[in-house]
């Protein structure tokens, strides 16, 4: 079966551990509810965060959400000038039977990373 991925981004309150898996499950829930997202179809996920987030993994709130059969890996991104604070960033990896176009969900100002995908102003 083909494998579809998705991205999405969202930013923790503070370095804290409840608070990096809470905007974590936040931004997993907002992915699969978007997409319509079973956990049987998720294949994998990969999560990364800035430098500034060191309190917890953000995979464990995959695994909060029941994902315990899920390929989980998480990263540390590259320190660069200006970029954005307690960001959490995530792919996930889909299997369907048909190759298919996924939605992105860039929560909490997370949007300026994206901003090909902001809605048209009116």
């Amino acid at each position: 079966m083909p494998v579809s991925g998705v991205r999405g981004a969202t930013v923790a309150a503070a370095n804290e551990a409840h608070a990096i898996w809470d905007a974590t499950e936040e931004l997993l829930v907002e992915l699969t509810r978007l997409n319509a997202i079973e956990q049987k179809e998720v294949v994998a996920a990969f999560f990364t965060m800035t430098p500034d987030l060191n309190a917890a993994y953000p995979a464990y709130a995959a695994r909060r959400l029941g994902w315990t059969q899920v390929p989980l890996l998480g990263a540390v991104e590259t320190a660069v000038p200006g970029m954005p604070e307690r960001m959490i960033r995530v792919l996930i990896e889909v299997e369907r039977p048909q190759r298919q176009v996924l939605t992105a969900a860039y929560l909490h100002g997370t949007l300026s990373l994206r901003p090909d995908l902001a809605p048209p102003e009116d």
